[in-house]
């Protein structure tokens, strides 16, 4: 065997070995990365499940769990990355090009799909920040207003009276007006006519909402008992008088419903008027507030006498 023949198989023998180291690296490499990402996934579930066993409601308990479903796809993700760069590194592909040719393409994609990428974030936070949950009853601007049936990263999906269904982007909503968190008040404007008391008025408003919450039927729906603010505008047929009842949430539209329904035979039976937009006509008055009657009455009873009286030829 020549000393030519030695030179190439140590240099083989070298190459060999490279790639045995090569491929080590790799498998440490590969290995790390699924050791840590299983340990970071593992330590935001238990962190999820200990924030979950302190949450009695069961919708944080699944925001809880959609928000950590998340940041395990994001730790997932970024150690994917990592890893990949290191192995191609070891394989000797210069990751600089890869990752400057990944940055225009990120660039350009990120224009394409910057209203994505925005409902996305928007998502998030309206998932961290607890502002919608599904059941509440919220008014998310634009005319989409409803039932919320499911909250995702990407929409909102309502459901309106009608029975139709609203899937709202993420990044549209700007505003969010949640009618059933907490509690909700039940308000009413009660127009009575300008010749009643509105003292009285109000005495017959105390009633029949006491008389609201002694049901055993809307007892329960009722928080607190009514708040009257008073006269809240003069209105031109008639006199406005403001109240709210606190209620539970959602359940200040069967309120207002039932107390105004009860209301109205509540003022039939007591001879309180409810106007109905009408227009006063009067020929003018002294300073005494005297006004001159307009002869309406008698032009009907002479119209009513011209009808009734033969037609002679």
């Amino acid at each position: 065997m020549n000393d030519t023949t030695m030179e190439h198989l140590a240099r083989l023998w070298a190459g060999m070995g490279g790639v045995t180291v090569t491929a080590l690296r790799i498998t440490l490499i590969v290995v790390l990365a699924w050791f840590v990402s299983r340990l970071l996934q593992r330590g935001i579930r238990a962190f999820r499940e200990r924030i979950a066993s302190r949450l009695d409601d069961r919708e944080a308990v699944k925001r809880a769990e959609t928000i950590g479903r998340v940041f395990r796809y994001l730790v997932a993700v970024v150690v994917t990355l990592i890893a990949g760069m290191l192995v191609l590194g070891e394989i000797g592909i210069s990751v600089a090009p890869i990752l400057g040719a990944a940055g225009v393409v990120g660039l350009a994609v990120g224009f394409g799909a910057q209203s994505l990428v925005r409902d996305y974030f928007t998502g998030f936070f309206i998932l961290l920040e607890n502002q919608v949950r599904q059941g509440d009853i919220v008014n998310l601007g634009g005319g989409h207003a409803g039932v919320v049936e499911n909250v995702t990263l990407r929409f909102v999906q309502l459901r309106d009276y009608d029975g139709r269904v609203h899937f709202v982007p993420n990044g549209q909503i700007t505003t969010v007006i949640n009618m059933t968190r907490g509690f909700a008040n039940a308000v009413m404007d009660v127009g009575v006519a300008y010749r009643e008391n509105t003292d009285e008025v109000m005495d017959v408003m105390r009633a029949v909402a006491a008389e609201l919450r002694a049901d055993p039927g809307f007892g329960p729906r009722i928080r607190d008992d009514r708040e009257i603010a008073g006269v809240d505008l003069w209105g031109d047929s008639a006199v406005v008088i403001r109240c709210r009842i606190r209620c539970q949430p959602a359940e200040q539209w069967a309120v207002r419903r039932e107390y105004l329904r009860r209301l109205k035979h509540a003022f039939d039976a007591a001879g309180i008027e409810i106007p109905y937009p009408h227009l006063t006509l009067y020929a003018g008055q002294d300073k005494a507030g005297r006004a001159a009657p307009l002869p309406l009455a008698l032009h009907r009873a002479r119209a009513a006498v011209r009808a009734e009286a033969p037609v002679h030829a």
